[in-house]
Order: C-alpha cells, then sequence, then structure tokens
C-alpha cells in the first residue's frame, strides 16, 4: 500500500513538473516573442492561437499568459483574448535608475578590491569587449545579447548574489527597450567603445573614473528610450521578419 501510494505520489510530481516546464517554456517564448518584436504592443493573441503554433495545450498557455499579466506585458481582454501592453514608460525610467544604482554600485566595489570579487568574469569580458575594430561583431543581435552579458557580468562580479539576482530580473524587463537601440548601427561601435572604456577604467581600479563612464553609458541609452515611437518597433518587426 505504501509503495503504491509512493508510485502515485512519483507519477503526481512528475506530471506537476512537466506541467510547469510547459508553462515555462511557453512564457519564455512569449517573452522572447515581445523582445525579437514577433509581438510588438498592441497585438491581440488567443490562447488557441499560441497553444497551436506551439503545438502544447491551452493550461500551461493560459499560465504562461497570467504570469506574463502580472508581470506588465499583457492583459486580458474580456471574452476576446489578449493583448500585448503598450510600453510604459515611467516604469522603464524607474527600472533604469535602479538599474543605475546596482551597476555602479557592483562597479565601486570591484574597484575598491572586494575579496569577493570575481577576476575571471571581468577577464572573459575583455576577451570580448578588448578587442581590434578588425575583430569587432557587426551582428546586431549578437552585440546586442553581449551588452546584456556585460552589464549582468559587471554586478555579477562584484561577488553579491542578491545584487545579481535583482539586476537579471531588471533586464529581463527593459530587454525590448535594449534590442530596439540596436536596430541602429552606430549603436553598436559605441558600445564597444564605451565598455572599452569601463572595463580599462575597472582594470586600473580608477572607481571614480569607471563609474562616471558607466553612469554615462546608461543615461545615453536612458535618453534613447525617451525617443521611442510605435513606428520604430513596427520598423524593428518588419526588419526582424
Amino acid at each position: 500500500m505504501h509503495s503504491h501510494a509512493r508510485a502515485v505520489a512519483a507519477r503526481t510530481h512528475a506530471a506537476v513538473h512537466a506541467h510547469r516546464s510547459r508553462a515555462d517554456d511557453v512564457y519564455d517564448q512569449l517573452k522572447r516573442d515581445v523582445a525579437e518584436f514577433r509581438l510588438v504592443p498592441g497585438d491581440r493573441l488567443t490562447e488557441h492561437e499560441v497553444s497551436e503554433r506551439l503545438g502544447v495545450s491551452r493550461t500551461p498557455v493560459r499560465q504562461a499568459l497570467y504570469r506574463l499579466q502580472q508581470e506588465g506585458f499583457v492583459e486580458v481582454l474580456f471574452r476576446s483574448g489578449w493583448r500585448v501592453l503598450p510600453f510604459d514608460f515611467d516604469r522603464f525610467e524607474q527600472l533604469y535608475d535602479l538599474r543605475m544604482v546596482l551597476e555602479t554600485t557592483a562597479v565601486q566595489r570591484i574597484c575598491a578590491g572586494d575579496s569577493r570579487v570575481d577576476q575571471a568574469l571581468l577577464e572573459q569580458l575583455a576577451a570580448i569587449w578588448l578587442v581590434p575594430a578588425a575583430a569587432r561583431s557587426g551582428d546586431a543581435a549578437q552585440v546586442a545579447a553581449w551588452d546584456e552579458a556585460f552589464h549582468c557580468a559587471l554586478v555579477a562580479a562584484a561577488g553579491n548574489a542578491e545584487m545579481a539576482r535583482v539586476h537579471r530580473e531588471v533586464t529581463e524587463r527593459i530587454r525590448i527597450i535594449r534590442r530596439l537601440d540596436f536596430t541602429k548601427q552606430p549603436r553598436i561601435a559605441a558600445t564597444y567603445d564605451e565598455h572599452a572604456r569601463i572595463l580599462k577604467a575597472v582594470q586600473r581600479r580608477r572607481g571614480d573614473q569607471a563609474v562616471l563612464l558607466l553612469r554615462a553609458h546608461i543615461e545615453t541609452s536612458q535618453a534613447e528610450v525617451r525617443k521611442i515611437t510605435l513606428h520604430q518597433v513596427h520598423l524593428a518587426r518588419a526588419g526582424a521578419g
């Protein structure tokens, strides 16, 4: 009897885990669709359409959409499915402010020689960003991904896991804005130049200089957020297609 109960419990656990995994997969895919402009503000979708497209049942789709609703990506429409929400620029501004605090604090700790600093992470960043101009990538999607990784690694290198976790959450929420920024080719070259200057200041333990450079770098990106129009988003979708 006990062994039968354990077997049932194990099967139930496995079913719940598989179910949760499918919901997680749908959630991740829909967030990618938003970040890569396959879904843009104002687009409507139904649970049936998403389940057909992704080849899953409607239950994990519904779970994923409710999770995205809680995070401010979509809203439910009465009897007519779901809609991707317009950009909340006030929220983006607040997230950029939080990002500024986390990243400048991390850089200060790194430059102060905190014993928890992960030097290997900093060396990995140097291998990507401190390269000759001829070795730079011109692939906007690749550089956008590396840009995210650069800022996440800077915070992670400071050795505070909770700071790194909060920073990753902020990064996810502003991803679409940063991807839009990288649809403009001059931003790629500027990102290489700015990241290189920040890294060199960090390597030399020049904390004040590193913070000033990082602050200017983030403020430039934040200023671009204020210029974004829905027209740009639709152009980006056309380009992604």
